[in-house]
């Protein structure tokens, strides 16, 4: 296969896994998605979904949250990790969403940028999710599943991002991202990987990631 059919074959299996795509962390506003990223580093999309419901009971807008203390911000969210340097960054952002931009989170993903705890990664996420703006954001499973197939060297996440935008049609990259999440959940994790049920992979993977599957599955 060429890469360009490699690219069209992946395309059209994830269309077809992932008809629907559900995204992974519950949130009903660009301010919640924003909070629920941001707890997301380091942790579970799971364990954050459980702890965002008791925050957004208490303050589900910067408004409200900045009525919280720092401390009190952290005793809700300790569960996620990271507790100290999240709650500062969520204290913060918000007060800086109300003192710049009347409480509403910005749509530009560099101004995004700028808030306290927020990375590019978290900036290309809300714009994605929340405003249909085309990003790509890149996470563990996008960076290992670029590298397995043969789209990208692996080196970092930077050039990850890179290769998918090159690779990929501008208008699929909102929807892409969040299938090859879910993909790289269910059929390709980083543990516990059953390479024959990695259609993707199996099909078009690099041959060194697929000779050193093998290569391990005989030693054991």
């Amino acid at each position: 296969m060429t890469k360009s059919e490699k690219v069209t074959f992946v395309i059209n299996t994830l269309n077809e896994i992932y008809p629907t795509i559900p995204v992974p962390l519950e949130h009903k506003d660009p301010y919640t998605l924003l909070i629920a990223v941001l707890l997301s580093a380091q942790s579970t999309d799971v364990r954050v979904n459980q702890i965002t419901p008791l925050l957004f009971e208490r303050a589900d807008n910067p408004f409200d949250m900045v009525k919280l203390s720092v401390d009190e911000i952290r005793e809700i969210i300790k569960p996620v990790g990271l507790s100290p340097m999240k709650s500062k960054g969520i204290y913060g952002l918000s007060k800086i969403l109300i003192e710049k931009y009347d409480g509403k989170v910005p749509q530009d993903i560099d101004l995004l940028e700028e808030l306290p705890s927020v990375g590019h990664k978290t900036a290309s996420v809300v714009v994605s999710q929340a405003f249909g703006i085309p990003a790509f954001p890149v996470d563990t499973h996008i960076h290992r599943l670029m590298y397995r197939w043969g789209f990208s060297n692996g080196k970092n996440v930077v050039q990850t991002e890179k290769d998918a935008k090159r690779l990929f049609p501008k208008e699929l990259w909102n929807r892409l991202h969040l299938q090859i999440i879910w993909y790289g959940r269910e059929y390709s994790p980083a543990r516990g990987w059953d390479f024959e049920n990695d259609i993707i992979t199996k099909t078009i993977g690099r041959k060194s990631v697929i000779n050193e599957w093998y290569k391990h599955k005989k030693s054991r």
